[in-house]
């Protein structure tokens, strides 16, 4: 294989301006394959139509999903909700021939592999609270007091968990037993939408915004898991870092708003693996 395995995540289809730049994204061979680590759009149509253009130009697409896939928007005629939502986002990803958590993890064998694709949806159960509280309702109240709320709480519905951290852990207890399954004698490409470690958020500029972004519970699992990348988006931060020597890539594109203070033509597509930097 020559081609390379490239990531995107956050494209937010509801803006035209957005739109644009994901009918720019082209491979730069016919075997590239393309991650899109979650926040495609909120209406299941235009999640479908996105993936549905992607999967035609990448010889692979592996899709996680992020938390606007997963809201019930009043304007979708899509009404599902909580895991039936996710459910259905997995039957239309399998439609189109594009790889989802819920299916084999694929095997990357380009330049730098072999490695273990995994997709994982965690969701995040408020453990990474706000400064100085102790507490999930004690993190909500500064949060509500200081306007700074995650839509989620309004559209991100549970259901059929009684809330959001319930459907967490139990993401958290299916996502290791296939984790734990997969061929210990390769490194992983971890991919979730919320990173799995909280430094990350530590540069947001409203740190109560931090408990809608991940988990404590997953603070190790790019070392038990052997990651030679963990791929994330949701913080509309894109850079690399690095944590317990672990290369961590924040690969989103975000709202208009924010990539053009960037200045130049939006290049959100990062190279992971193989293919030529």
């Amino acid at each position: 294989m020559t081609g390379a395995l490239y990531a995107v995540s956050d494209l937010h289809v509801s803006y035209p301006e957005n739109r644009a730049v994901v009918d720019g994204l082209r491979p730069e061979s016919a075997d590239d394959w393309l991650i899109v680590a979650g926040d495609v759009g909120e209406l299941f149509a235009d999640i479908e139509r996105t993936l549905a253009q992607l999967r035609d130009r990448f010889a692979r697409v592996i899709w996680a999903p992020g938390n606007h896939e997963l809201w019930t928007h009043p304007t979708d005629p899509v009404t599902l909700r909580g895991v039936a939502r996710y459910e259905a986002l997995v039957a239309m990803c399998r439609g189109l021939g594009v790889l989802t958590p819920e299916d084999d993890y694929p095997v990357w064998r380009g330049a730098d592999g072999p490695v273990t694709v995994a997709p994982l949806f965690l969701l995040y159960d408020y453990s990474f609270r706000a400064p100085g509280t102790s507490t999930k309702e004690e993190s909500l109240r500064v949060a509500y007091e200081s306007g700074v709320v995650c839509t989620d709480e309004m559209l991100l519905h549970p259901d059929p968990y009684p809330d959001r951290e319930s459907w967490c852990w139990a993401r958290l207890a299916a996502t290791e037993r296939r984790l734990a399954a997969a061929d210990p004698a390769l490194p992983t490409v971890l991919i979730n939408h919320w990173p799995l470690v909280r430094q990350p958020t530590d540069v947001l500029w409203f740190p109560e915004f931090a408990q809608w972004c991940g988990t404590e519970r997953s603070a190790d699992w790019h070392v038990r898991h052997r990651a030679a990348v963990a791929v994330y988006g949701h913080l509309h931060i894109p850079r690399t870092t690095h944590y317990d020597g672990v290369r961590f890539e924040e690969v989103s594109l975000g709202y208009p708003r924010e990539w053009g203070r960037r200045g130049g033509e939006p290049r959100p597509m990062r190279r992971i693996l193989g293919g030529t930097p």
